[in-house]
């Protein structure tokens, strides 16, 4: 049982060289003092904020970059790519008839970064 996810979660990138900010839309206030997150809260630079910078070489501007220093790894600006909506959300609780978000979800990023949540925004309810 998992932390219900709220905007100002922190998300972490294995291939982003800081933490962000999980963003939500005041449309889903339930149970929480914050809006709550479902599985459709990932489009980029609305809901998922840059890593800092990128260092996977399956995207296109780390491996020109990296490329172009003749092999040495160039990490380049963060730009997330996630198209397809967040893993294993809660399907029991439905936010916008959409599963609701729990810490423990992950989401995909086109570049190959798996992105996860490190802290829910609360801790008061557990979905």
């Amino acid at each position: 049982m998992g932390c219900q996810t709220v905007a100002g979660a922190v998300c972490s990138c294995p291939f982003g060289a800081a933490p962000s900010v999980l963003s939500v839309l005041p449309t889903n206030m339930v149970m929480a003092p914050t809006p709550a997150a479902n599985i459709m809260d990932n489009k980029p630079f609305l809901n998922i904020l840059p890593f800092g910078t990128c260092m996977s070489l399956a995207n296109p501007m780390v491996a020109a970059a990296t490329a172009a220093a003749l092999g040495v790894l160039t990490p380049m600006p963060c730009i997330p790519a996630t198209a397809a909506p967040w893993i294993v959300g809660v399907p029991t609780i439905l936010l916008g008839n959409m599963p609701t978000l729990s810490n423990d979800s992950k989401l995909l990023c086109n570049w190959g970064g798996m992105i996860s949540i490190s802290f829910a925004g609360q801790v008061q309810v557990m979905v």
